[in-house]
């Protein structure tokens, strides 16, 4: 592949590109079915892919295409002049009228691509308040959402704050190029055939969660720098990666791209102390080396080198978001491992290593959890709170092993990789 300034060439120009990624977003990301509505959010720098997208999901037969904006510079505005008590306000009746397109059958997209850095500056007790008070009005929403009640995605967008952030060396054209390149690749948009590159990419973490599904470990121990972590495993706990069925009976898959094959840990059997091995990009923190401690499940030692005073505030949030809500496994070879770069993105780093994730638990991580109801889903484990924030674990220097009911263990993975 030739090369200009360091910026891989793809013979197909960005425009094309642009579209496979929505064909993506609307036929692998959803699976959008004709009559279904979709509500989409993203913000204002994502237009051209909003457009492509309500574009493709029109032409598979959505009945309406609703999109919500979102301007980052109105969001500083509120923080640089709002009243103080406004950042204990949220838009509930948006996320209600949200909630019950859900509930009438509409699917939801959201395009990621925000500036990493935006609320680094200010005031992170007001940040703090104003995620809390969002998270409540939300949870009406959300709980359809981290049910898999409907079919969801998250597909993501380049813009010039977040390449900024990646390629601070590099003129913004040039930076925006090697985003652009790296989200391409990264959601298999690269390829002829995107759609076919994403079936057989499911079809292989299918056949890893088949296997880890068959064995039935009641705990994984993590080792390696910094970490020794026994994550015990919820009762009737099952493996998911890749596409998955909603309960509405349509197949998607929740994040573009994903790598990892995951599940949940029983909130109450997490010991040990443990080491991120990339930074969490959270609410305009860069929250870098966090170490922490638990006990029956709860974290009750942090230490970070950076954004410790954020890392507090969101393990504060409420009574879950010191406990665990999924645990996933990526091999340290996965693509967006290889590239080399620190996306300050979730969707991104959290499929470039194995990773846990603080608060809400996923019913599609139980046998017939589609069935169960929530006091059935506490009983076996699951974890219950406003916040779901995933941070890294995995390195080529982590070992995994699963922990068999009777105490026996079996490798997992192996400096990294599938043992």
């Amino acid at each position: 592949m030739n090369t200009h300034s360091g910026l891989p060439v793809d013979p197909a120009p960005h425009a094309e590109r642009l579209d496979r990624l929505a064909q993506v977003a609307v036929h692998v990301g959803l699976g959008l079915v004709p009559g279904q509505e979709l509500v989409m959010t993203a913000s204002l720098e994502a237009l051209p892919l909003v457009r492509r997208i309500t574009e493709h999901a029109y032409k598979a037969g959505a009945s309406l295409v609703t999109t919500l904006f979102s301007d980052e510079e109105a969001t500083l505005l509120r923080f640089r002049h709002g009243a103080d008590a406004s950042f204990d306000a949220a838009s509930g009746w948006l996320y209600e009228g949200m909630a019950a397109a859900f509930r009438g059958g509409a699917a939801r997209l959201a395009i990621s691509g925000d500036n990493p850095t935006l609320l680094s500056a200010e005031d992170p007790e007001k940040v703090s308040r104003a995620n809390r008070a969002r998270s409540k009005a939300y949870m009406p929403a959300l709980s359809l959402i981290a049910g898999f009640d409907i079919n969801w995605t998250i597909v993501s967008c380049a813009s010039p704050a977040w390449a900024r952030a990646m390629f601070p060396d590099d003129p913004e054209d040039i930076a925006m190029a090697k985003l652009w390149h790296a989200i391409f690749a990264a959601s298999r948009v690269d390829t002829p055939d995107p759609v076919e590159a994403w079936r057989a990419h499911n079809a292989e973490l299918t056949a890893r969660t088949t296997l880890l599904n068959s064995r039935r470990y009641a705990a994984l121990h993590f080792r390696g720098p910094g970490t020794d972590l026994t994550v015990g495993l919820a009762d009737d706990h099952e493996w998911a990666g890749g596409a998955s069925t909603a309960k509405n009976g349509i197949v998607c898959n929740a994040n573009i791209p994903t790598e990892e094959v995951f599940t949940t840990p029983h909130r109450l059997r997490v010991d040990g102390h443990v080491a991120s091995t990339k930074p969490l990009a959270y609410q305009g923190t860069l929250i870098q080396d966090i170490a922490v401690r638990f006990e029956a499940g709860r974290i009750v030692e942090a230490q970070a080198r950076t954004g410790l005073d954020v890392l507090n505030k969101v393990l504060d949030t409420d009574e879950g978001s010191r406990r665990l809500g999924e645990v996933a496994l990526v091999p340290h070879s996965s693509p967006i491992s290889r590239s080399g770069l620190l996306f300050f993105n979730t969707l991104f780093d959290e499929n470039a290593a194995s990773h846990i994730a603080l608060g809400q638990s996923y019913s599609k991580c139980f046998i017939d959890g589609a069935s169960l109801t929530g006091e059935e889903l506490a009983a076996r484990g699951a974890n219950t709170s406003l916040i779901h924030i995933d941070w890294m674990i995995g390195s080529g220097e982590i070992d995994v092993d699963g922990l068999l009911a009777d105490g026996s263990r079996q490798p997992v993975m192996r400096r990294g990789e599938w043992a």
